[in-house]
């Protein structure tokens, strides 16, 4: 492995420590309750060098889903339309239990999604993470106004549908009884997406 590889592995250990650790810290004790100083002693690392990897606070915790951002993007160049791509995706990911799809019971994963819905700052955060998805959607779909609005959709269809299934999950229904429910939903959002977006003027992403 190159220098310059093997420099990348260790950047990316770096992050991923360090963003377990605050998330480890945050879940025992809460978000607002955990300073960033408390999160780079813990780390092992120094206040300023934390800050070089993580400008906010929030990122520490956003990190974990940032492979995510650009998703989307890439997904929907993969099937005969985007959105049917990005609908067998979604449901493939339903099938897998995907945490993306909130269909996912394991005890850690849904403690990580109480924290990020539950504490209003990384709500805040959280939507510039999606405006990035939207806007690298966008450019895949062509760019423009209509490029734009179907991102958008597309996005907010995705993240409805994964929130409904992580809060029926959180409630305590087991994923036998909510999957049939999950599959149907996407569905039919996913031939609204497709009803609409056909009206609209988006490029060709193959």
């Amino acid at each position: 492995m190159s220098e310059t590889g093997l420099r990348e592995r260790k950047k990316r250990r770096m992050y991923r420590t360090v963003s377990d650790t605050a998330i480890r810290l945050f879940l025992e004790r809460g978000f607002d309750a955990v300073s960033v100083a408390e999160v780079a002693a813990a780390a092992e690392i120094s206040k300023p060098t934390l800050f070089r990897y993580f400008p906010a606070k929030e990122d520490l915790v956003l990190f974990r889903i940032a492979d995510h951002e650009d998703e989307a993007a890439r997904v929907a160049g993969q099937g005969p339309t985007p959105v049917e791509a990005l609908r067998r995706h979604f449901l493939d990911g339903l099938q897998r239990c995907d945490p993306v799809t909130g269909l996912n019971d394991d005890p850690e994963v849904l403690a990580f999604h109480a924290l990020l819905y539950g504490t209003p700052a990384l709500v805040a955060r959280l939507y510039g993470y999606l405006e990035r998805s939207e806007d690298r959607l966008a450019e895949a779909l062509g760019g423009g106004l209509d490029a734009r609005l179907a991102a958008g959709q597309v996005i907010a269809v995705r993240r409805i549908l994964a929130q409904e299934n992580w809060r029926r999950i959180a409630a305590g229904e087991r994923i036998a009884d909510v999957r049939a429910d999950a599959v149907a939903a996407a569905e039919r959002a996913f031939d609204v997406l497709a009803a609409t977006l056909s009206r609209l003027d988006i490029g060709d992403t193959r």
